[in-house]
């Protein structure tokens, strides 16, 4: 077994002002004749990780984003300004519904759309500021424009004006992430029919919103405006929300959802979304089994059906790079295409589409080039929805054990049992651990609850190092906190849990 030793950089926050020219001269340092030992397309999570990895190593990188700014749609319309609203949304649904309860007396309590959005923008440009100082600290040349792959060592750069430059480079790795997946027939105009990166910007609340897919995206945007003041109906097809989530955890979840008044209409078809008149739209479903049409009014639309690959147009069929029916690159396990020269991280190429992952692959991936190894646990990424309550899980889910014929036991903690959940008055939801029956390995975590993006961590590094429930549980756990639930559903799942 390979040890990682891989070390992790947080971005720098303060955002650095640039000159009027600033993209232009870096697009011209980037098309020296000079040869690159990587040139990285796509400046997202996966992209840059690698570039910095790659400079860090002393090697001639340069990372192409066609973005102004660096850190792909995570940093700039994707993770962190979702973050800042659901933080943001959070703290006024509290100050409007819970602090008289702990003696906190306000009144006129009010949203203010505009600035919440600025308190966004802020967060966004600071961290999208940072990345771009890191690229300094490590000798990383930026080049701001559309990267097209016209060689098996060759890269055009064709910037905002139309010029274009052209890159040498020994290695190339794509990791240009992935876009928005709609449905036949329904064009976003990002004002009332919106994906994610519309719901990020809308200027005011809605009085009604129809979320189309019940995935860890229209969940957590969904979320952000009903606390805001929307009413917020899901449509979601299947019969579960939640896609990949252990069935019993996103039952949970979604009763908890439904308490805090959030609607769902499960098992349901979206046939058609058409105009309504005086504004807003008109949502025509159908049971997914078929049956009688009914229509659901909304002022407006997030359509939330999950992402596909970013892989039309960058030129892979011009070198013979291989990708599958739905456009995701083939690789090996070293993140090898098609062709030798050519590497592919991130939401291009199998597997979860989370940041973190493209974080690895992409360390990964620069590792393997000038190293001659990798090593990436897909058995141990974990997974987060950052509502509140939040979910999270690692490893494998009670159906996947199932399916997969394993012997596993199940333990499980409330966090009503949870001493400092009770004292903050949060203790919705429970922990619960999946091991294997006859060797106690832990085989997956789950869990829904305060702060569950947060204590994920423990379980995840856990499940790379192979230990097992009760390697879990007789670690000590400061007291009172959130963490004394792993532990003690740890111990339920090899003994008896003290406090349950």
């Amino acid at each position: 077994r390979l040890v990682r030793t891989t070390q992790r950089f947080a971005p720098i926050t303060e955002y650095v002002s640039r000159p009027a020219n600033f993209h232009a001269a870096r697009r011209l340092f980037a098309s020296a004749s000079e040869e690159q030992d990587l040139v990285v397309i796509g400046g997202g999570p996966g992209g840059y990780y690698a570039a910095i990895k790659a400079g860090q190593l002393g090697k001639k990188v340069t990372c192409i984003e066609k973005r102004s700014t660096l850190g792909g749609t995570c940093l700039n319309v994707g993770c962190i300004p979702s973050k800042a609203l659901l933080n943001a949304s959070h703290k006024y649904e509290e100050a409007l519904h819970d602090f008289d309860k702990y003696g906190v007396e306000v009144s006129d309590v009010k949203i203010n759309v505009a600035k919440m959005m600025k308190q966004k923008d802020t967060a966004v440009s600071g961290l999208t500021g940072g990345i771009a100082m890191l690229f300094k600290k490590y000798k990383v040349t930026s080049a701001f424009g559309f990267g097209k792959i016209t060689g098996p060592n060759e890269v055009t750069v064709t910037a905002d004006d139309g010029s274009e430059s052209v890159l040498k480079a020994k290695n190339i790795l794509v990791a240009t992430g992935s876009d928005v997946a709609s449905l036949p027939g329904l064009e976003i105009d990002e004002k009332t029919v919106i994906s994610s990166t519309g719901a990020l910007k809308l200027e005011k609340v809605p009085e009604k919103m129809i979320v189309i897919g019940g995935g860890v995206i229209g969940l957590e945007m969904g979320s952000v405006w009903r606390r805001l003041g929307s009413q917020v109906t899901v449509v979601e097809y299947a019969d579960a929300i939640c896609a990949g989530a252990d069935g019993e955890i996103a039952k949970k979840f979604k009763q908890i959802l439904e308490k805090q008044k959030m609607a769902f209409k499960m098992k349901t078809k979206v046939v058609e979304v058409k105009k309504r008149e005086g504004g807003g739209h008109i949502v025509v479903v159908e049971p997914a089994a078929g049956g009688e049409q009914t229509e659901l009014e909304a002022d407006v639309v997030l359509v939330s059906v999950g992402r596909k690959p970013y892989t039309e147009n960058i030129g892979l069929e011009t070198v013979g790079v291989e990708t599958d029916k739905r456009g995701f690159i083939n690789i090996d396990d070293k993140f090898v295409t098609s062709v030798k020269s050519i590497r592919a991280i991130g939401d291009c190429v199998r597997g979860p589409m989370l940041a973190h992952k493209a974080e690895d692959e992409g360390g990964a991936a620069v590792e393997d080039i000038f190293k001659g190894y990798c090593h990436v646990n897909y058995d141990a990424i974990p997974s987060v929805i950052y509502t509140h309550p939040e979910v999270a899980w690692v490893g494998k889910t009670e159906e996947e054990l199932k399916k997969e014929g394993v012997d596993y036991k199940v333990g499980k903690f409330p966090m009503a049992a949870n001493s400092r959940a009770r004292t903050n008055d949060d203790a919705a939801g429970f922990v619960k651990f999946l091991a294997d029956k006859k060797t106690d390995r832990l085989l997956g975590v789950h869990m829904v609850c305060s702060n569950a993006g947060e204590l994920i961590a423990e379980p995840t590094f856990a499940l790379e190092y192979g230990a097992s429930s009760e390697d879990l549980g007789r670690t000590c756990h400061a007291h009172p906190t959130l963490s004394e639930a792993l532990k003690e559903a740890a111990m339920s799942t090899y003994d008896k849990p003290v406090h349950s």
